[in-house]
């Protein structure tokens, strides 16, 4: 196990490192910078832009240096914690991501809870029921859900909350509390707001989990050892539970990898629709203003995540399945 681990860990640091220049790299590829951009805007609206002050910020970080010399200053910063600056939001990113990030990770690990507590009993149900009224019936309703869009789904349900009930619905708090500190009121507000895109966001998901454990688990049930269990007289329940249903987490253990950036970035476009305070309409709005250090930080956090979560996955993965080998070589 120890070399397993120092193996994998030495290999996040060049998959690290490649990510890094390739993203490092797509930020530099458009032909102008947000300086650029904010200054011809500007002229376009008949305002005159401070040009001394852009030609400030510009050598003040680096941006008439070389590629490779900006590179080196941003990945460097990046492990000693300075993320860089906004410079369309004028702050440092570390102060504009942690206002979110909180509201963020809180809306994302409720819809995962809220995902695992529907999904696994509908998903068992279904497989040791199959074909039955209830395993049709369940399997439309999880179709139902992956085939609507979360953004379409987050559209319509505005529109009757509206229209029945007169309700916006939008937003995470009530717009009094955006930007003031956190406080028993703001928490009770955020806690009324929250349920809606937790069940909007949940439902894709949910219903793509019911598929999966239904179909991983019918897998195992059709296997010998399944029915060896069941011949020797092994009650029902725990027959189940004993392997089956072990062997076919598989698939869960292994989306552990997809689950740490999950809880950061969030759903960006219901996000952008149902106008949350998360990071996903942040992460959206540096990518068109060019905002490169507050884009670029932000999905190197995601890619570290990526990476610390599929370790994580590969641990639990050969701890649960024994027939998961640590190491290469043949099988005697």
């Amino acid at each position: 196990m120890f070399t397993f681990l120092a193996r994998r860990i030495l290999i996040m640091i060049p998959t690290l490192f490649i990510t890094s220049v390739l993203i490092f790299t797509i930020m530099k590829l458009p032909p102008t910078d947000y300086f650029e951009t904010y200054v011809a805007e500007l002229q376009a609206q008949g305002e005159k832009a401070d040009l001394g002050r852009v030609e400030f910020l510009r050598k003040e970080y680096g941006l008439d240096q070389p590629a490779t010399t900006q590179y080196v200053r941003w990945i460097t910063g990046f492990f000693k914690g300075d993320f860089g600056y906004s410079f369309e939001y004028d702050r440092p990113v570390s102060d504009i991501v942690g206002e979110r990030l909180a509201l963020t990770i809180l809306v994302s690990f409720l819809t995962i809870i809220l995902t695992w507590v529907i999904a696994f009993p509908i998903g068992i149900y279904s497989a040791t029921h199959q074909y039955s009224i209830g395993d049709y019936g369940l399997t439309f309703l999880g179709l139902l859900g992956i085939a609507i869009p979360h953004f379409l789904l987050a559209l319509v349900t505005m529109y009757f909350a509206n229209v029945w009930f007169g309700l916006s619905i939008g937003g995470l708090m009530d717009p009094k509390y955006f930007n003031q500190p956190m406080s028993w009121e703001k928490a009770q507000s955020i806690l009324s707001h929250i349920w809606i895109p937790v069940l909007i966001i949940g439902a894709g998901g949910t219903g793509s989990m019911i598929r999966k454990i239904r179909a991983n688990l019918l897998d195992e049930l059709q296997k010998q050892y399944v029915v060896t269990a069941r011949a020797k007289g092994l009650p029902p329940g725990r027959a189940l539970r004993k392997y089956p249903l072990r062997m076919s987490l598989n698939f869960f253990v292994s989306h552990i990898g997809d689950i740490l950036p999950t809880l950061v970035s969030g759903a960006e476009l219901t996000a952008v629709v149902l106008s949350l305070q998360t990071t996903g309409p942040l992460l959206i709005r540096a990518l068109q203003s060019q905002d490169m250090f507050l884009a670029g930080s932000f999905l190197m956090f995601l890619a570290l995540l990526t990476v610390i979560g599929v370790l994580i996955s590969d641990i639990l993965l050969a701890l649960l399945d024994p027939r998961v080998r640590l190491q290469g070589g043949s099988t005697r």
